[in-house]
């Protein structure tokens, strides 16, 4: 256990309980506990393996690679269409997790062959996202624009592009746009500040 986490276990929540006995279970497999993302992560030779997190619905433990895992009990949840290597286990209840201790296990195991084997998940070219029309004008109006975008690295590339695209109004679309312009022409992603 990782003092520095254990203020994570000691909040006043509703999954309190299940919280202490996800930690226990990915401890019982041999992993290394660190504080992530402002979670408990669990690692094997600091590659991340599963993370703990809750939500009001559910917990749930999130394996970073999880779409390698084979998912024998049909359990991983892919929270989006866009998240393309994380897959979750969600429970609603502590006894769900106590009876699933023994397939947890399990797949914590398989997470962890995954990393000795150093398997990657095959990602979507950044080419591979939608481009919001509004954005490619303001690119096409905007050669420094277009040029910073093509400068950023893919993972803030296709953080922008979702942002752009996910409102439904034209609006919406353009005002977050602009409203990123000025980041991107920086150099940012849409998280730096």
């Amino acid at each position: 256990m990782n003092p520095k986490v254990d203020w994570f276990f000691e909040k006043d929540t509703q999954w309190q309980a299940a919280y202490q006995r996800l930690r226990s279970i990915a401890l019982d497999c041999g992993l290394t506990e660190a504080l992530k993302w402002g979670c408990p992560c669990y690692t094997f030779k600091a590659s991340n393996v599963v993370l703990i997190h809750g939500f009001k619905d559910y917990c749930a433990y999130l394996f970073h690679k999880g779409a390698l895992l084979k998912d024998t009990e049909h359990i991983l949840i892919q929270q989006t269409e866009n998240v393309q290597a994380a897959r979750q286990i969600r429970f609603t209840t502590l006894q769900e997790i106590t009876d699933m201790a023994p397939i947890l296990k399990a797949y914590i195991h398989e997470a962890i062959e995954v990393e000795k084997a150093g398997l990657k998940v095959p990602l979507k070219e950044t080419s591979e996202f939608s481009m919001p029309g509004e954005f490619q004008k303001a690119m096409d109006n905007n050669p420094a624009l277009k040029a910073a975008f093509k400068a950023l690295t893919p993972g803030r590339q296709r953080r922008y592009l979702l942002y752009f695209s996910q409102p439904k109004q034209s609006k919406t679309r353009e005002a977050r746009i602009e409203k990123c312009i000025h980041m991107i022409l920086e150099g940012k992603g849409l998280n730096d500040r």
